[in-house]
């Protein structure tokens, strides 16, 4: 037996679109601007890029959650999960002294965090909305 949940939650279907649209875009940023952002953030071209190429199949996945008619609920959770390992992981990229970022590229790590962060909440906010079914 599969849980899902009805079509009614639509501030989750939000949430989940919005973090594939700011992945998506953010991953885009980070695999074709990487030599140039290198220079500005301090950060390894390579982490950049693989980071950018990590968030491709995220962003699929996020995006195929979302627009389902029904969206599945353990979906969403592991949705949630990999943006709190995402967290977690540029935070501990930063304490853990594996990179030398400039003033910038702290900042730009920070955000990003941050930003993740806001969209995990979003999207547990809406799994506590939603009317969860066993389908």
């Amino acid at each position: 037996m599969s849980r899902t949940m009805p079509r009614s939650s639509l501030f989750l279907r939000y949430a989940l679109l919005a973090d594939a649209i700011a992945s998506g875009a953010t991953g885009l940023l980070m695999i074709a601007g990487a030599d140039l952002l290198t220079r500005l953030l301090g950060l390894p071209v390579a982490l950049l890029r693989e980071s950018g190429l990590l968030l491709v199949p995220y962003v699929a996945l996020v995006a195929f959650v979302g627009t389902r008619e029904i969206i599945p609920l353990g979906a969403v959770k592991a949705i949630i999960a990999l943006n709190v390992l995402w967290v977690l992981g540029t935070v501990g990229l930063l304490v853990g002294g594996f990179v030398a970022p400039t003033v910038l590229g702290y900042a730009f790590v920070i955000v990003q965090a941050v930003a993740v962060g806001v969209l995990a909440e979003l999207q547990l906010v809406g799994l506590r909305r939603a009317d969860v079914v066993i389908a």
